[in-house]
């Protein structure tokens, strides 16, 4: 099963609306099993301003985002930035244009006899993030990925039956010094800021991401499109860029 991921689109007019078109078609030529989104769709105010104005965005971004293509569809969890504006907003929003958000629930998908369960959950720092209630349901020794927007909430997924976690939320520091890598990053994206992760039993991935926030600026480190190759008892998760 082949499932590419995008993350952190902090949607504008002006920067991130070109790699995010370029995105969408580069994944609809590489015909992706599945695509995720992790989270961000938009930018919360830093200071003072209208938080449930600032949701807005979500309307055209998710008029692009609507047209990608895969063959068991497109599915997303919420960032902290969408949080932090109008959740219900962007939740309804990517609901009509045929993008669930898994908030603390998982669903099943089968394919050539075998079964995997892919799971959300809610923000973890602006939402009600509940693991145990989002594995509920899932039967022993059947394989979980969960979309959880903050990569360091990997050391708490660690201690639960899932087998990888798809994370966002760092834009790898937008901004990486050569041998010194990223001066700034934000809460829950410390641990892991970008790339490969073996956290325990658990394999994890953070994305850097398509757009950027505060300032319209990446340096060494360019917006990303992961696309992942999982294999039946292969122990491990192939991943291409």
């Amino acid at each position: 099963m082949r499932i590419a991921q995008l993350s952190d689109f902090h949607f504008d007019n002006y920067f991130s609306i070109a790699p995010l078109r370029k995105a969408v078609e580069v994944i609809n030529k590489v015909e992706p099993d599945l695509v995720v989104l992790t989270g961000d769709f938009v930018t919360a105010p830093m200071f003072s301003g209208d938080r449930k104005k600032a949701a807005s965005p979500i309307e055209p971004c998710t008029e692009i985002l609507s047209q990608l293509r895969s063959r068991l569809g497109v599915y997303a969890c919420m960032g902290n930035h969408d949080g932090a504006t109008d959740s219900r907003r962007i939740t309804d929003t990517l609901h009509a244009k045929g993008i669930a958000v898994l908030s603390n629930r998982a669903i099943p998908f089968e394919k050539d006899g075998c079964r995997l369960w892919l799971a959300g959950i809610d923000d973890v720092i602006e939402g009600s993030a509940d693991l145990s209630a989002t594995l509920k349901d899932i039967p022993n020794n059947e394989v979980v990925i969960l979309l959880a927007h903050e990569p360091d909430y990997a050391t708490h997924t660690a201690k639960f039956p899932v087998d990888v976690q798809l994370s966002g939320h760092t834009h790898g520091g937008q901004v990486r010094i050569p041998f010194l890598g990223a001066p700034v990053l934000p809460e829950l994206g410390v641990m892991f800021p970008m790339g490969l992760y073996q956290v325990g039993n658990l394999i994890l991935y953070t994305n850097v991401g398509i757009g950027t926030v505060r300032l319209p600026v990446r340096f060494f480190c360019p917006a990303e499109i992961t696309l992942f190759t999982l294999q039946t008892g292969a122990g491990h998760a192939k991943v291409e860029k």
